[in-house]
């Protein structure tokens, strides 16, 4: 079996998404710059349905996640200001949306989204039973990967730490509890435009 990866980008300050999250700004308002290090010519946009070439150090590191995830969970409000702009399942492997309301699956070019209504632990299950022995990945938004961190459901994080202070925003990490989650660094792999943190989470 897999193991569930929590990977996001996080400014210094430690915001995954700016405020105003809409269809229209889907990361909220400045919340894109969080992205750029996919988008540098140096660098690739792997994860984008009209991405350049990928090569760099940070191209490896999004072919890595992409070759192992085989079940994508995320939550409805990034299903809504996402689907739009990927046009498709954001990879292409089945991509589970946690939700309260009830839904038929939507069948994309890919995969389909299936909508799970009855919590964290039910889309986690789902999700890797669709996975097989490749990773679930929690792919957000910073509510969503929030709540699976204080559930005590992941067993490793990926943080592209971006050099940028957001100012205001979406925390992932706030609202944990008052106990410590103690972390085992395992890598840091740098790039002239963002700093890859992966960590496990000791059981």
């Amino acid at each position: 079996m897999g193991r569930v990866l929590l990977s996001m980008s996080v400014s210094l300050d430690g915001f995954a998404a700016g405020p105003d999250v809409t269809r229209e700004q889907p990361m909220g308002a400045g919340g894109e710059r969080l992205h750029e290090w996919l988008f540098r010519a140096d660098g690739d946009r792997a994860v984008a349905a009209d991405g350049v070439t990928p090569v760099g150090v940070d191209a490896a590191q999004v072919r890595e996640v992409h070759a192992t995830t085989g079940a994508v969970v995320i939550g409805k409000r990034t299903f809504d200001v996402g689907v739009d702009l990927w046009e498709d399942t954001p990879f292409p492997v089945p991509c589970f949306v946690v939700t309260h309301q009830s839904r038929e699956p939507l069948t994309m070019k890919s995969a389909a989204f299936t909508f799970v209504d009855d919590g964290l632990h039910s889309a986690l299950r789902q999700a890797r039973h669709a996975a097989g022995d490749r990773n679930v990945l929690i792919m957000g938004g910073p509510t969503t990967a929030q709540q699976f961190v204080k559930a005590g459901l992941v067993d490793d994080i990926h943080i592209q730490l971006v050099p940028v202070f957001l100012g205001t925003g979406t925390r992932p990490f706030d609202h944990l509890g008052t106990d410590h989650i103690e972390l085992e660094r395992t890598a840091v792999i740098e790039s002239p435009h963002v700093t890859h943190l992966r960590f496990n989470v000791p059981k």
